[in-house]
């Protein structure tokens, strides 16, 4: 049946398509994943007119389509707040760029990096948000806590990668947030 299979693809595709706006959101992808919400409305669309005479399918897709709908004023509330600079994520990067610019001297006169000081600041904001966005309790995150994970896995993941020359990036997996860690371009 094409029907069940159409279904199936479009809870897919839209499972990814929260992931992608997830990880946009949070500043791991650079664009809108408009082309992706496209194809889900195509899909939608294709559908939505057309009589599902198995009730079990029916279901299904009007369960999908609500959660799309739901997804897709949540995104359009939170793009607007982004186009505003009203957004938790823009805002911290434009308040770090301030300090950052203000108070130059300072970062010269401490021992640590400023890159490696605003990147710890950069993962711990991150993998806040990407907690929120998961459901789970931002608070328990701290920046001691994370620098000491990262320290602890920092040998491992040398010897793993076989170069110090990484960075760490937030990624939401299974629905749980993680840091990975990638070789620098």
């Amino acid at each position: 049946m094409a029907i069940a299979q159409d279904i199936q693809i479009l809870d897919q595709q839209l499972n990814e398509l929260i992931s992608k706006y997830e990880q946009y959101f949070i500043g791991l992808e650079k664009r809108e994943p408009l082309p992706l919400l496209g194809e889900v409305q195509k899909m939608v669309k294709r559908y939505s007119n057309v009589p599902i005479n198995n009730t079990m399918y029916k279901h299904r897709f009007n369960t999908l389509v609500a959660r799309l709908n739901t997804y897709r004023e949540h995104w359009n509330r939170t793009v607007k707040l982004m186009e505003e600079g009203k957004y938790s994520r823009d805002r911290f990067i434009s308040d770090l760029h301030q300090r950052q610019q203000s108070k130059p001297e300072n970062n010269r006169r401490t021992g640590t990096s400023p890159e490696s000081e605003s990147d710890l600041d950069r993962i711990v904001r991150e993998f806040r948000e990407a907690r929120k966005l998961c459901n789970l309790s931002p608070e328990k995150v701290t920046r001691e806590l994370i620098l000491a994970t990262i320290e602890k896995q920092r040998p491992l993941i040398a010897a793993k990668l076989g170069s110090d020359n990484f960075t760490f990036k937030v990624m939401v997996e299974d629905g749980k947030p993680k840091i990975k860690a990638s070789l620098r371009k």
